[in-house]
């Protein structure tokens, strides 16, 4: 069962891609990369050669050219020679930089743009020559192995036939002038460096698709990765839900200091307390402003005292308050009518106290949908 589970035949998420790819590890063609430096390279050559040719000769010409004042002064040569080295050097720092930027180019082409270190840190598990025996016999290496030798061999076939057709010429340029001989060789090495061009040309058209359909086999997940994944993706349920309840905890212990502007405080009668606070002219239904269980509770209730802000007893409506309510949210609808009773109680207690009025009967005991009681709930359960 073990061994089933680790046969990678999923195709990798877009998190693992990712990750491979922060790690640098990209589908890359290196024909692509042939073909780019060689071609790249060789029209460099032809276009930056003959103005290279023509500065050298010009220099050339100054160097062997000797009149008096080049005699009279001896720091002539010396001139003369940096200025000639000055072209050689920008020459091969503009055809080094052509073909670079070939290199990069391609590259992206294949795989896109990488910005990693990882490839440049030092692995010593590369260092196993088990390991590293392993890497020989893969199917990518055998693959690329396997295309190394087609191209190879394809490239030697049309070198050999394309020499024997040319050497007759070739060996006849000694009987022409040598303007026509050099226009001739040019023309000469330029069709075969087309038909090498060519022929890598078809291999890279081949190698990239190749290379990015070997790179998916290789990132393929196994049935275990990816629930491993959706696990780390998702999290610990376990550990979600304490962290849910350590939240909960420091938002209700923050929300202590909102009592002070409750209406009044509903108790249950020491293990839950639940302040509501309502402004008919702002808010659209009563509110929960601090709410806690136990030592909290206690802590709300005595503020609330301190405060002069009515404590009632309502065992039924602070736990389904408690259970259903969020901070800083209405109060469900479906609590409504009991929350507007005590409010209706708490006004009268009010204008009572002020002298505005006779002071209302005993604390009502407003009624709770059975559903919204955590109590009953779980005592239905018990039953059944």
């Amino acid at each position: 069962m073990e061994s089933g589970s680790q046969d990678r035949n999923l195709p990798a998420s877009q998190r693992k891609l990712q990750k491979a790819r922060d790690d640098g590890q990209v589908s890359r063609s290196e024909d692509l990369t042939h073909l780019a430096v060689l071609g790249v390279g060789g029209l460099a050559i032809l276009v930056l050669a003959p103005r290279v040719f023509e500065h050298l000769r010009l220099d050339m010409g100054r160097q062997l050219s000797f009149d008096a004042a080049t005699l009279q002064s001896t720091l002539t040569v010396f001139t003369r020679l940096s200025d000639s080295v000055t072209v050689g050097l920008v020459a091969c720092a503009v055809f080094a930089a052509i073909v670079m930027t070939a290199i990069i180019l391609s590259a992206v082409a294949a795989g896109g743009w990488v910005t990693s270190l990882t490839p440049l840190m030092p692995d010593f598990s590369r260092l196993n020559p088990l390991k590293g025996f392993g890497n020989l016999v893969s199917k990518k290496k055998l693959i690329t192995t396997a295309k190394m030798l087609l191209i190879t061999s394809v490239l030697f076939t049309i070198a050999a036939l394309f020499l024997r057709n040319g050497l007759v010429s070739m060996a006849a340029l000694i009987l022409q002038p040598s303007t026509s001989a050099v226009a001739h060789l040019t023309q000469w090495i330029t069709g075969g460096l087309g038909l090498m061009l060519l022929v890598l040309l078809l291999a890279a058209m081949v190698d990239v698709p190749l290379q990015s359909f070997l790179h998916k086999g290789e990132m393929k997940m196994s049935h275990q990765e990816v629930k491993q994944e959706g696990k780390e993706s998702d999290g610990n349920p376990q550990m979600k839900q304490k962290m849910r309840q350590r939240q909960r905890d420091l938002s209700q212990k923050s929300s202590v200091t909102a009592v002070p502007k409750a209406d009044f405080v509903v108790m249950n009668p020491t293990h839950f307390a639940v302040a509501i606070q309502y402004d008919e002219k702002t808010m659209a239904a009563p509110r929960v402003i601090s709410k806690g269980a136990d030592l909290m509770a206690l802590k709300i209730r005595d503020i609330a005292r301190n405060h002069s802000i009515p404590v009632l007893q309502s065992p039924m409506l602070a736990r389904a308050l408690y259970a259903n309510a969020d901070l800083d949210r209405d109060i469900p609808s479906a609590l409504y009518g009991a929350v507007a009773q005590v409010l209706a109680y708490v006004y009268r207690l009010r204008a009572a106290l002020k002298g505005e009025g006779p002071m209302p009967d005993e604390v009502p005991q407003p009624f709770v949908p059975p559903e919204l009681d955590p109590q009953s709930n779980t005592l239905k359960a018990v039953t059944a």
